[in-house]
């Protein structure tokens, strides 16, 4: 389904019920990201919001798409599954073999169909050209600073487009700006992409690199910026595709060399100097949960700002999950798992992103296994395959089909995939690219991975029999805690659920202890059989197993911060704390999680009775206050 504007999508919204107007005053400083993270949470009064009052002349619609449903109708589908479909029948019949004339004659419809989602140029101006700032200035659109320690306003939903100098293709990605002047932004081009890739041909040529930002308009434009294609591959062709309907493009007024959605609500238009000195960006609330960290980014100079007479300005806001983005993520999960199995991985039945590994950090594929080494050899499909080279944590088990276990089926698939797990054989450890955001790093964008095949073995693969974990009578958290004082708080949930993994708080006061904890913890008798042990700093309350796995994925370096124990050194020992240079020789700045300031908190519990969206929602952020660690962004090294 084509949206015809981003009006006509907040309709929808309304007559489902999905959608709330705001028409109280709320600042787009700290305001609407704090009203918005509480809703974002809220589960069944999780909506999206129209801040219809903002002190400028565009409302703020957020969390348009933070929802399974609402993702769906931003993609006008039923199920997430639909798409999938669409893309699995497509590629299905391009790939069937034609063996005679009239079934090549017969594809040609569906070749056809699919020829007319390619975009199109035309002539004159869009909609998203109504109106011309005659002045093009930055503070007259309603920019969010979502969250206290961020180093400014930052626009957070842009599509924003570049051509490559040579070849002139045209790329759709999603990379923050922060706001700097009235015409000046940063462009947060992280190196492995491929707006970073023509920034850098540029710089060759020496040329100014022109640059738009799309807002608004079909919100399938907004997931086509975002998804992981091919260098090749048009985003508005996938846009078209999901809309069943091609996209109109309109050339820029002041950079003619880039084309932008006609039914776009807002256009900002301008260049990149590849040659000037880069700005120090940040730092950021990102999708992590923590602040990304300053550092230089290009400066993107603005020449002209467009829009629609009734624009509307679209944002979001990321953090602590469960956010918006994680059902963008969740869409690209289902979108690409076809293209993935038929090109790169045929055996993957199935694939999950927990919102708690936020993207990359953890992943878990099902497989149909039919021969030994068979889930190294998706382990290593899958870390070659675009964006999935960032992946940290892989877990692979076999398929539904031999199982009968779903695969967000959490409980039992962890016991299905911890009964076959020998931790001293079935454990594959390798480093590569990382996520620039990846904290736990040592050298930015460089860091370790982590494979758990949890697949039932073959005759030549089996190094012990599969046995399902029982928790022994003697175990007891308050003897262990007892007798290691360093140990804050323990949950044996899982050892409870015949899961044999153990999650330890822990308060680190010296060089190698964590290490040395776990080789004390896995030689008590008590321990024997468990296979796992998941450490956290001793902030953490491991009776909250999603936050547990939260902070882990984020803290750790498979590579470099696990070790083994235990009488035959087959308990895995994986240490998710917070890295520093006094305990673990760690040279990177560390940083905080993100929380809402108290201020700001108590300024909208007052305003909330005249926001007229019910019965008070108390902050997400208290939870974590406890968490949080002195110096702001950036943890301070004595802390």
């Amino acid at each position: 389904m084509a949206y015809k504007s981003l009006h006509a999508f907040i309709d929808a919204l309304e007559q489902a019920g999905e959608l709330i107007r705001i028409k109280e005053f709320v600042d787009p400083v700290l305001e609407i990201a704090e009203i918005t993270d509480r809703i974002s949470k809220a589960g069944d009064r999780n909506k999206a919001l129209l801040f219809e009052n903002t002190g400028t002349p565009f409302p703020v619609l957020i969390n348009s798409m933070g929802s399974d449903k609402r993702m769906c109708m931003a993609l006008g589908i039923n199920h997430l599954d639909d798409a999938m479909n669409d893309v699995d029948d497509l590629l299905k019949k391009m790939q069937t073999p034609k063996n005679g004339l009239l079934e090549k004659l017969a594809m040609l419809p569906q070749l056809g169909k699919f020829a007319s989602y390619m975009p199109k140029v035309i002539s004159g101006r869009g909609a998203c050209q109504e109106v011309v700032m005659t002045n093009p200035d930055m503070s007259k659109l309603p920019v969010l600073k979502c969250w206290p320690e961020d180093g400014g306003p930052f626009v957070t939903l842009p599509a924003i487009h570049t051509r490559d100098p040579h070849t002139g293709t045209r790329n759709i990605g999603m990379y923050r700006m922060q706001v700097f002047g009235p015409t000046l932004t940063g462009m947060h081009w992280h190196r492995h992409k491929v707006s970073a890739r023509h920034y850098n041909e540029y710089k060759k040529l020496g040329k100014r690199m022109p640059v738009a930002v799309a807002l608004g308009g079909d919100p399938v434009y907004t997931y086509a910026a975002t998804a992981p294609l091919p260098d090749n591959v048009d985003e508005y062709m996938l846009a078209g595709f999901l809309r069943k309907k091609k996209v109109e493009l309109v050339r820029c007024i002041s950079q003619p060399d880039i084309e932008v959605p006609a039914d776009a609500d807002i256009i900002i238009e301008g260049y990149v100097d590849p040659n000037e000195e880069m700005i120090w960006e940040g730092p950021f609330g990102d999708h992590t949960g923590y602040y990304s960290l300053p550092d230089w980014y290009p400066k993107f100079h603005i020449t002209a700002i467009t829009h629609r007479k009734n624009a509307i300005y679209p944002a979001t806001i990321v953090g602590i999950p469960p956010q918006e983005d994680a059902w963008i993520g969740k869409a690209t999960e289902r979108i690409f798992l076809t293209p993935i199995k038929m090109t790169m991985v045929p055996e993957i039945a199935d694939m999950n992103m927990p919102v708690e590994g936020v993207f990359h950090n953890l992943v878990i594929a099902t497989i149909n296994k039919d021969y030994a080494g068979q889930g190294q050899k998706v382990m290593n499909a899958m870390w070659g395959a675009g964006q999935m080279m960032f992946n940290k944590i892989l877990v692979l088990a076999e398929g539904e089909k031999a199982t009968g276990i779903k695969i967000d089926d959490y409980t039992n698939l962890a016991r299905e995939v911890f009964t076959h797990l020998n931790p001293a054989t079935d454990v594959y450890f390798s480093s590569g690219p990382m996520d620039v955001l990846d904290h736990s790093c040592s050298k930015m964008g460089f860091g370790g991975k982590l494979c758990i095949d949890g697949t039932r073995k073959t005759d030549e693969e089996r190094t012990q029999d599969a046995v399902v974990y029982k928790m022994p009578a003697g175990f007891s958290v308050p003897a262990i805690q007892q007798a290691f004082a360093e140990i804050d708080n323990a949950n044996d949930a899982l050892l409870q659920m015949g899961i044999p993994v153990l999650l330890v708080a822990v308060a680190k006061n010296r060089p190698g202890h964590v290490a040395e904890l776990h080789r004390a913890l896995a030689l008590r008798p008590e321990l024997q059989g468990i296979k796992m042990i998941l450490y956290v700093e001793h902030t953490v309350r491991t009776a909250d197993i999603a936050d547990v796995l939260w902070r882990f994925c984020n803290n750790l370096d498979p590579r470099r911060d696990h070790m083994y124990g235990g009488p035959q050194n087959n308990i895995l020992g994986l240490d998710g704390t917070r890295k520093t240079k006094k305990y673990d020789n760690f040279d990177r700045d560390w940083p905080n999680i993100i929380v809402a300031d108290n201020v700001t908190i108590k300024k909208i519990d007052d305003k909330w009775p005249r926001l007229g969206i019910g019965e008070l929602i108390t902050s997400p952020s208290l939870r974590y206050k406890t968490q949080l660690y002195r110096g702001g962004a950036t943890v301070l090294e004595d802390e």
